[in-house]
């Protein structure tokens, strides 16, 4: 940028170069105005767009939502612009207060989310078809039975024996040995008690029916 010089004395240039800048700062100002303007307009416009938006998500939403050629980030930017904000409160329940654009509010309650043990649980209706199982069969016998018909543990696993005395275990049923004493059933050595006989004779006769 160049500075003019003139002489104090000539009135007339300074006059002139005084109007050339008062005229140039008038033009400063008008622009900046312009500019205030431009970006109210601006920011108008974008309002009245997100105004539409919501507007066509009100009936589109759960269309636009379940359909899988959704982005994440655009299940995002929808988030966005129906909420302003979501509290949470954790309890037996998790309670979330919704406050909408717009102002209007909605209270929902949903289930808490499972802990790791609690996922891997198995279904309560399965420990209860093994501890009926328990009393006329054998650990390999009830694996082999729950996998026949399509069951999986608590971790999407095939029974095996292993996984069927765990489960005895961890959900106290009672064992397969308790309930066959229960019964009145007795160990090979009490049975040649019993008999008089061998226990050898005993697994003999067993064998042999």
């Amino acid at each position: 940028m160049f500075l003019r010089t003139f002489d104090p004395d000539n009135r007339l240039v300074a006059d002139s170069l005084e109007a050339e800048w008062n005229s140039k700062l008038r033009t400063l100002s008008e622009t900046q105005q312009n500019r205030e303007r431009q970006r109210e307009l601006d920011r108008k416009v974008l309002s009245d767009q997100q105004r539409a938006a919501i507007l066509a998500l009100a009936t589109d939403f759960p269309r636009l939502w379940r359909d899988p050629n959704t982005p994440d980030r655009e299940r995002k930017r929808m988030i966005r612009l129906l909420l302003e904000d979501v509290t949470l409160v954790r309890g037996e329940k998790i309670t979330l207060h919704i406050r909408f654009k717009g102002g209007a509010t909605k209270t929902l309650m949903v289930p808490a989310p499972l802990n790791a043990w609690q996922q891997r649980a198995t279904n309560p209706a399965v420990v209860k078809e093994i501890d009926r199982l328990l009393d006329h069969h054998t650990y390999q016998q009830i694996a082999s039975i729950l996998n026949e018909r399509g069951l999986r543990s608590g971790e999407g696993k095939s029974f095996s024996v292993q996984i069927v005395a765990r489960i005895q275990r961890r959900y106290g049923l009672m064992p397969r040995y308790d309930r066959l004493r229960k019964a009145g059933m007795l160990t090979v050595n009490e049975m040649a008690v019993l008999l008089g006989i061998t226990p050898q004779w005993v697994k003999i006769w067993n064998r042999h029916g």
